[in-house]
């Protein structure tokens, strides 16, 4: 049957007591988006940012008397907190296959695919993984994430070691293996960022001795040929000196989660220790990469 949608926009502050509210009064569901394009990044473990001004769209039954709910909703105490409030009708559509259909494999650099696993895989003798859009930061659609795949696959990783620094979902570390390293440490902070790497790399068939997935300890005092940290401009450059020290000699970096505007600050942190390419560029993100200094 068709729905009716309402939207209206708020502060930060009150989307909980919105939300709350539009349910008391009926609404069967609340999706939140941000109304000024104002990116969220990576989140710190535990915390749920949102942008300052908030997009609200609540899911009613089609049955509902639009009018009376509006007047109604004017004498609420929170009406004047928010603006907007509009009504439009929804299709009846296959909602979760709508959301399904968005995502196809994507390939990066030569011979790396990231494949949904509702879609045909494309080249069955290319490097494929294997991973659906989730909540773990990574799966291939952002640019910082497009930017390492593109990396390590240029990279010459067969029998290496690798270090894949805020490992996310697992997506680096898994197409690392997959690209011919020998071993792989994949460490983050988040416990969901463990729990999703290992079930990725089950689904990759790499759950096994080549793939080690822990907290950042478990690298304490490690150096490797290759390190990759896709994170964000302040951590790379506060952790350079650590994240530098996972490197080998003549060993090879790439970093990314920089901000175009980020990408001197952040070069010039590592180049006491680095070698350093010129950066690449995707719409406002970078990746810097370099080779360590003997």
């Amino acid at each position: 049957m068709p729905w009716l949608q309402l939207r209206l926009t708020t502060a930060e502050e009150q989307v909980d007591a919105v939300g709350d509210s539009m349910l008391e009064l009926g609404a069967l569901s609340v999706t939140l988006m941000d109304a000024k394009d104002v990116p969220i990044l990576e989140p710190a473990p535990g915390e749920t940012p949102l942008w300052k001004e908030v997009e609200m769209m609540f899911l009613f039954e089609a049955s509902i008397d639009t009018q009376a709910f509006l007047k109604g909703w004017q004498n609420h105490s929170l009406y004047s907190k928010t603006k907007g409030s509009k009504f439009e009708q929804l299709e009846d559509k296959d909602w979760e296959r709508e959301w399904m259909d968005r995502f196809e494999p994507m390939k990066f650099g030569e011979k790396l695919w990231i494949c949904p696993s509702w879609k045909p895989v494309p080249d069955e003798t290319a490097v494929n993984v294997m991973l659906d859009p989730g909540l773990a930061f990574g799966t291939g659609t952002h640019p910082t994430t497009a930017l390492c795949l593109e990396w390590l696959d240029g990279a010459e990783l067969e029998g290496k070691t690798v270090i894949d620094y805020g490992c996310g979902s697992g997506i680096l570390a898994i197409a690392a293996l997959k690209l011919g390293a020998s071993k792989v440490y994949a460490v983050d902070i988040d416990p969901q960022a463990i729990l999703a790497t290992q079930e990725n790399a089950k689904r990759n068939q790499v759950f096994d001795e080549r793939l080690v997935v822990d907290y950042p300890k478990a690298i304490k005092g490690l150096s490797t040929e290759v390190v990759v940290a896709n994170i964000l401009a302040g951590p790379l450059v506060e952790l350079s000196s650590e994240i530098a020290g996972h490197c080998k000699n003549d060993g090879i970096i790439a970093l990314s989660g920089i901000l175009e505007s980020q990408a001197e600050l952040t070069r010039h942190a590592y180049t006491e220790w680095f070698e350093m390419e010129p950066a690449i560029f995707q719409e406002e993100w970078t990746r810097l990469s370099g080779t360590k200094k003997k």
